[in-house]
């Protein structure tokens, strides 16, 4: 096992803490929630009672494969608690999410849940988003014209000559679970996430983006110097 899948894995680990007999959880999607999947299944095995809703089908599938029981998500709404991973997070705890296309169903989960817990090894803390490209998620129809109105609404904030790029999948261009597809923004640096979050989220045609703003309630992060935990500061 690698380094960074150690510091993964203790993350995963130390956000089993918070779980407690008889939740509601959602389970997120991407290399570090797995970690935390496989951890909960020993509990699970060990007799913990919880009950899940997955942010992805491939989640939902490898849930099951490890005996964690999941269920619709609005067949358990309200969950009381969320974890997943992020692809980068902030000291504010705003995070970049999507890497794995799984962004809108991982952010409608995250805010169905009365907490959320972001897993992450240390390199996923940073002083500035935006080194990891923005994933924004856009229907189909249309999908030129709103890639045109989305590189005008860069472009009106500021971020100019942005390489705003289709992603591509094994047999063409990459589908969501929901059928969508995904344009990747290259940023580099991202001067003001909440005002970025608002605008994308005007532009007709992107069903969402990947920035999760004010959502995560905690950050748990593993790396060389133990595990670290953020907590969301409230007003």
């Amino acid at each position: 096992m690698s380094e960074q899948a150690q510091f993964k894995r203790a993350a995963a680990a130390a956000a089993l803490d918070f779980v407690r007999p008889g939740m509601r959880l959602g389970l997120g999607t991407g290399s570090t929630a797995e970690a935390f999947l496989e951890l909960l299944s020993v509990r699970i095995a060990d007799g913990l009672d919880v009950v899940s809703a997955a942010t992805s089908e491939r989640t939902a599938s490898r849930a099951r494969s490890l005996g964690i029981q999941v269920v619709e998500l609005d067949d358990l709404a309200p969950l009381d608690l969320t974890i997943d991973g992020a692809d980068e997070a902030d000291s504010a705890l705003n995070l970049i999410k999507g890497g794995g296309g799984a962004l809108l169903r991982e952010k409608i989960v995250a805010a169905s849940s009365r907490q959320m817990i972001v897993i992450a090894d240390a390199s996923k803390l940073v002083d500035c988003l935006g080194a990891f490209a923005l994933p924004v998620e856009v229907v189909s129809f249309g999908a030129r014209t709103t890639l045109d109105r989305l590189e005008r609404a860069l472009t009106t904030l500021g971020y100019k000559d942005v390489a705003v790029t289709p992603r591509s999948g094994a047999d063409g261009l990459f589908r969501t679970d929901s059928g969508n597809l995904v344009f990747d923004c290259a940023l580099k640096l991202i001067h003001d996430a909440p005002a970025l979050a608002r605008a994308l989220s005007q532009v007709p045609g992107v069903v969402d983006h990947g920035l999760f703003i004010g959502l995560a309630s905690h950050l748990i992060v593993a790396g060389s110097a133990g595990i670290k935990i953020l907590e969301r500061a409230t007003a």
